[in-house]
């Protein structure tokens, strides 16, 4: 993993690695087989002050760089990423559980993000603006903020921390970074290619360890924008903390109770094929997952029994094997909540179709037994009904069945009907249907014809209502991590005003 001899493997600031204010320890586990596969070094408060400090100091030399020399130095790394594909989307399945073709398309998207964001270095910035004044030129112009503090979810390991970072550091910001606590494996990973492409001290701080660390990057007045994703309980403390605070910023992606909506004109092998990618890849484990399917009453039979089915049928077992559609859960405390949220459903009078959440010992891989293992829970519901398990996010194989009866506008009156907004997909054969959810549905990402994931690192990515604030990625993640100004610049001796604003000075011997 390193070169450095020592273990527990070290935070990486201003330029060292160091082993931090704290002799706690903690470890990465594989999800799959509760292997330990590696001890990390616990970052406290004292060590984020640090690692901010260093960013601090380090701003005005990186932003003083070309966006091309800045651009350049994360081209190793887009490199190391192409040619480790396949290694490190391995590390990705072992360190998170999610199946292997999903470990490496983490990394491919990684090295997308920072082939966009470095390619972005030689494109065009800011626009020119017509002045009313033709002695004038004006335009736009776009400034770094400062320090991005970055804090990344484990679902996305290598790629969400892509989306992150490698904008903030190519617009001219420097970066302090905290991975998640369950991937600390591929965070420190990440760590050395930056290091290794030659990235200057202090430009580029990690800190692992838990929410102490993370909330003291939020804590920091130093910190001018925040890069966050991850569950809305933590997303909406940070907004609540640096909401109308001066100098200050936030782009916040989080959950979703996301549906897709399958209108009486849906072609139903696209809508079961888009339902099952949607609701059980990363065994639901995606901020964008489905866990709502909203059927039209004409075709819902149909798709009901084709959808349990494959429900009943899909491939849970070892994330290394290609043939594997679903691996564990992240950790043992969420087995408990998915756990949970299937209990909760029994309870509040659902129907069950489907419950494989206590798999059965022979679907359960051999070596395997201390996994954090769980199969889909398919449930039919009443839209209508005011029930926590079709309205909650449960962030794993889950899934309700709700059946309408009537047109596109009361699918997507049930299909809004959530605090969230962050994903969802429409399924049919009429535009009109189409064009409708896309003008209705309240989402940031939409998709037709295709499961509400797989979003690419070229479009934003963000949700609205209670899942987001932003979009910490792609274009939309300039708007967070710089400032712009507008600037007009006089090419004439005399002053004229726009508006027909009087330039003249008038005394009293006027």
């Amino acid at each position: 993993m390193s070169d450095q001899p020592e273990e527990p493997h070290r935070h990486y600031v201003d330029g060292e690695w160091t082993a931090g204010e704290s002799e706690e320890t903690f470890v990465s586990q594989n999800p799959a087989t509760g292997e330990t596969l590696g001890e990390f070094y616990q970052g406290t408060p004292a060590d984020v002050e640090r690692a901010v400090s260093a960013a601090e100091g380090a701003y005005e030399e990186w932003r003083a760089m070309s966006y091309i020399d800045r651009a350049e130095v994360l081209w190793d790394v887009y490199h190391e990423l192409r040619d480790r594909t396949d290694e490190l989307g391995e590390i990705v399945t072992r360190e998170c559980g999610k199946e292997i073709s999903e470990g490496r398309a983490d990394v491919v998207e990684a090295a997308h993000m920072v082939e966009w964001a470095a390619g972005n270095a030689r494109h065009p910035h800011g626009d020119v603006v017509p002045s009313e004044i033709a002695a004038k030129d004006a335009y736009m112009r776009r400034k770094p903020r400062g320090v991005v503090g970055c804090i990344t979810p484990w679902n996305f390991p290598v790629a969400i921390p892509f989306w992150h970072m490698a904008v903030a550091l190519v617009e001219g910001n420097t970066v302090v970074w905290k991975p998640a606590e369950q991937t600390p494996w591929c965070g420190q990973i990440v760590a050395e290619m930056m290091v290794d492409a030659g990235v200057p001290d202090g430009v580029f701080n990690v800190v692992q360890g838990f929410g102490d660390a993370g909330n003291a990057i939020v804590e920091d007045e130093r910190v001018s924008t925040i890069l966050f994703t991850g569950s809305a309980e933590v997303g909406h403390k940070i907004d609540e903390k640096l909401g109308g605070v001066p100098g200050r910023d936030a782009a916040l992606e989080m959950g979703g109770k996301n549906g897709i909506v399958i209108t009486a004109n849906a072609d139903l092998d696209i809508a079961v094929h888009s339902a099952v990618m949607s609701s059980f890849k990363t065994t639901g484990q995606r901020c964008v997952s489905s866990e709502r399917l909203i059927v039209h009453t004409d075709v819902y039979d149909e798709f009901k029994e084709r959808f349990v089915d494959l429900a009943e049928d899909v491939a849970v077992g070892d994330p290394l094997d290609e043939d594997t559609f679903m691996g564990p859960l992240i950790e043992n405390p969420h087995r408990v909540k998915v756990e949970e949220y299937a209990d909760l459903a029994r309870e509040e009078g659902v129907n069950v179709l489907v419950d494989r959440t206590d798999l059965d010992a022979d679907e359960i891989p051999d070596g395997h037994e201390d996994g954090h293992w769980v199969g889909p829970f398919v449930y039919e519901a009443d839209p209508d009904a005011d029930l926590r398990c079709t309205h909650e996010e449960v962030f794993g194989p889950h899934v309700g069945l709700l059946e309408y009866d009537g047109d596109i506008e009361r699918a997507v009156e049930i299909h809004n009907d959530t605090q969230y907004g962050l994903a969802g997909a429409v399924v049919s054969e009429d535009y009109r249907e189409i064009n409708y959810y896309r003008d209705h549905a309240e989402v940031g990402l939409a998709y037709g014809n295709l499961p509400c994931i797989g979003a690419e690192v070229q479009l934003p990515f963000g949700g609205v209502k209670k899942s987001g604030k932003g979009s910490p990625s792609a274009r939309e993640v300039i708007e967070a991590v710089t400032e712009r100004t507008a600037w007009t610049l006089n090419n004439s001796k005399d002053i004229q005003m726009a508006q027909g604003l009087s330039a003249d000075i008038k005394t009293e011997e006027d």
